[in-house]
């Protein structure tokens, strides 16, 4: 009994043991710590890219609608899209396809208030034109033009629901879309 009085009192009351347990559990603590706030970082930085007039559109989506054509026929498609919003401005993808039928439609937009102005591509027709607008919040009413073509685009997101609605004066009468994430 005194070898162990004498022990703890030499270690000032405390056991070799258990003093690495102690400053283990501390440096794990720290390193929970440092890597709960390295992940916070991570999570705000990601929340500032997607902060901005197009943030609600983030992502990748994918469904199905249906295009009409000049003679007035339907047909089943099915779509994804992917935007890619940065700030106040945003690249989009949106390709869609039947057995008969495909369009690739690329867009780069800039949003100023609600105005909205870009240019687009379709690159199975390799045409391509300007897109002017207005929007905020996931709902956009947009004009794609070209010499010979305009085309009314109407885009109103709800959560991880979407709807695209296009209008055109050309052979390509028309889409209706309904996207998810």
């Amino acid at each position: 009994m005194e070898h162990l009085q004498a022990y703890r009192a030499a270690g000032d009351g405390k056991h070799r043991a258990n003093r690495n347990f102690v400053t283990s559990g501390l440096s794990r603590r720290l390193l929970i710590a440092a890597a709960v706030l390295f992940a916070a970082g991570i999570a705000n930085s990601e929340s500032k890219a997607q902060s901005g007039p197009f943030a609600p559109l983030a992502g990748s989506w994918s469904g199905s609608g249906t295009v009409t054509l000049d003679d007035g026929s339907t047909e089943r498609i099915r779509c994804r899209a992917k935007y890619t919003p940065i700030g106040p401005t945003m690249e989009l993808s949106l390709t869609c396809a039947s057995d008969a039928y495909k369009f690739n439609l690329g867009a780069n937009l800039k949003a100023e208030g609600s105005a909205i102005a870009g240019s687009w591509s379709e690159a199975s027709r390799n045409i391509s034109g300007s897109l002017s607008g207005r929007g905020a919040g996931g709902n956009y009413e947009l004009l794609a033009a070209t010499a010979g073509f305009n085309a009314n685009i109407s885009l109103k997101t709800s959560g991880n629901k979407q709807n695209v609605t296009m209008r055109a004066d050309s052979q390509f009468r028309g889409a209706n879309i309904s996207l998810s994430r």
